[in-house]
């Protein structure tokens, strides 16, 4: 009786090892995965970051455009 529950015992971790070894070795498949991910991300970001960066700029030169034109009009009136 003693020996069946050792053995079963000796089953019970021989499957949690397989298993926490294949868990491991799917993360360690999958970690390529996340870093691009990641990076594609990050790049999005930047790019993001970017556009804003660039309509910010084309917004301030319309407004000074506009500015000026209003400061011309004005001094022609008068």
């Amino acid at each position: 009786m003693a020996d069946q529950s050792m053995d079963a015992r000796r089953i019970a971790r021989d499957q949690e090892s397989r298993i926490a070894a294949a868990a491991a070795v799917g993360l360690n498949a999958a970690r390529p995965l996340f870093d691009y991910q990641t990076s594609m991300l990050r790049l999005m970001a930047d790019n993001f970051e970017l556009i804003a960066r660039n309509y910010e700029q084309g917004i301030e030169a319309f407004s000074n455009a506009i500015e000026q034109q209003h400061h011309q009009a004005r001094q022609a009136a008068e």
